[in-house]
């Protein structure tokens, strides 16, 4: 079983990269949106919202990191500067590592302006019903920058099986094939 998490600012690129990457190896994409669009309808932007979603995700880690897949991609906006980001990012790759997984762990980085761009691509949009009112998106997007930390420093992600690539002008199938060729995946 393969673990590979990526992750990144809002717009950076994850689930479309998870997509090119699931179409060139045998892993499953499960981008956090997945969830998150599945519960807000219910529940709103709530903490009862991210819990549930959280429990949603937890359960679908422990059952698949139990299945005979190949393995699976997991986007994930990594806020650095936030202790609980840390602690769910163990407690996911805990949860494969303790079935004999290999975890792998992309970091996707990007500038604001093509970050912009791609907040309103025809993919996003279809994919993340809740990325569709693209002005809040934007707002949420640009709010971030000034109270998150959503990449990380030098030398701040001790992982094995690390890799950190700035794809402003990458598209997603090259960075799907960097990320394939650096793991063997």
């Amino acid at each position: 079983m393969k673990f590979v998490l990526i992750f990144g600012a809002q717009a950076v690129g994850k689930m479309t990269v998870g997509q090119e990457l699931a179409k060139i190896t045998d892993l499953t994409l499960f981008h956090n949106h997945m969830t998150i669009d599945l519960l807000e309808p219910f529940y709103g932007f709530t903490p009862e919202m991210w819990r549930l979603s959280d429990l949603f995700r937890e359960e679908i880690f422990k059952s698949f990191s139990k299945s005979d897949k190949y393995g699976m991609i997991f986007t994930f906006v990594w806020a650095f500067n936030e202790k609980e980001d840390w602690d769910a990012v163990d407690k996911m790759t805990n949860i494969f590592s303790s079935e004999d997984s290999e975890n792998y762990f992309v970091e996707l980085e990007a500038n604001v302006e093509e970050r912009l761009k791609r907040n309103k691509t025809p993919n996003r949009l279809e994919q993340k019903p809740t990325k569709r009112n693209v002005e809040q998106s934007e707002q949420d997007l640009l709010s971030t920058l000034d109270t998150l930390r959503l990449n990380s420093h030098e030398g701040e992600v001790e992982k094995e099986n690390y890799i950190k690539i700035n794809n402003t002008n990458l598209s997603a199938e090259e960075v799907a094939q960097m990320i394939k060729k650096e793991f063997q995946l």
